[in-house]
């Protein structure tokens, strides 16, 4: 793999732009990594490098009331313990195929008619992003209780929701010097 830049930052996140997805990383400033979710949660939370960030919702007029939409269990103070109870610390094998996964039209792979002949694309779309996150990083999806062997290119059919919408699938990504999510919504 070549070697991570900015370009190839953008580039990877592209697989999110047809989604509503936001995919962002902020530096690690707390001891308890939730608390940097939450920073990252918030709609005018920029990147820690000054990349590019893919967020669906940028211009759209709840974040003018609320700085978290569309995030309604926000982990700050009492409620990290919350976030984290909606979350399964998951391989980075599995942390791979869910990052796919979340690129799909319907969160689906099952569902993708050209699925084999784009794989390679989107699994080094997804390797890109892992890059930014050494060995010794840890992952943490919000699809139940069995996510440590659920195989992401097989139907999800279970998730935590920790926002307005009923379903919204996400994958939390943490190092010692950044923490990033990828979360899509389904807009039903």
């Amino acid at each position: 793999m070549a070697a991570l830049h900015e370009r190839a930052w953008a580039d990877a996140l592209s697989m999110y732009a047809h989604r509503l997805t936001i995919a962002k990383v902020t530096r690690r400033e707390h001891e308890d990594w939730a608390l940097d979710v939450g920073t990252l949660m918030r709609g005018d939370a920029p990147d820690a490098r000054g990349w590019h960030v893919n967020d669906a919702f940028a211009e759209e007029f709840e974040r003018l009331d609320d700085p978290f939409y569309p995030f309604v269990e926000v982990p700050v103070d009492h409620a990290v313990d919350r976030l984290k109870l909606r979350l399964t610390e998951i391989s980075r094998t599995s942390a791979r195929r869910f990052l796919v996964a979340l690129s799909t039209l319907w969160l689906n792979v099952e569902k993708v008619p050209d699925f084999e002949a784009r794989r390679p694309g989107l699994e080094d779309d997804a390797d890109v992003i892992l890059s930014r996150f050494p060995e010794g990083s840890a992952f943490y999806a919000n699809t139940g209780r069995d996510s440590r062997n659920m195989d992401y290119y097989q139907r999800i059919s279970c998730c935590s929701p920790v926002s307005s919408y009923d379903w919204d699938l996400g994958l939390v990504l943490v190092s010692r010097m950044e923490v990033g999510m990828v979360w899509s919504f389904d807009p039903k």
